[in-house]
């Protein structure tokens, strides 16, 4: 069977997304990747040390891994809902063309 370019050029995609998500670990090491949050709170703080926020969080998670686990597991749902999203629209679109032909 014959693989497409098109084939072709997802897998260099994927490749480059991987490498790209990769390479920052492999060059840069002992570097510390934080979230934007703490970058916020330090420079919130710097510029105004007595700020205090006027919002609190509906649910504090009690750990750093349930916050990560949380933060992956909605990360999960919002690819799956889109990637439903896009077949069910392209799904309907071959079935047009279908249906013309």
């Amino acid at each position: 069977m014959q693989v497409s370019r098109k084939g072709w050029h997802n897998w260099l995609l994927v490749l480059g997304v991987v490498a790209l998500a990769i390479a920052p670990l492999i060059l840069i090491r002992g570097a510390e990747f934080g979230g934007a949050d703490g970058e916020a709170e330090s420079a919130i703080q710097e510029i105004d040390p007595n700020y205090k926020p006027w919002a609190t969080p509906i649910f504090e998670p009690a750990s750093g891994e349930i916050e990560s686990l949380l933060f992956a597991l909605q990360a999960g749902l919002g690819a799956g809902v889109i990637g439903y999203a896009i077949g069910l629209y392209r799904g309907r679109q071959e079935s047009r063309n279908r249906e013309e032909n």
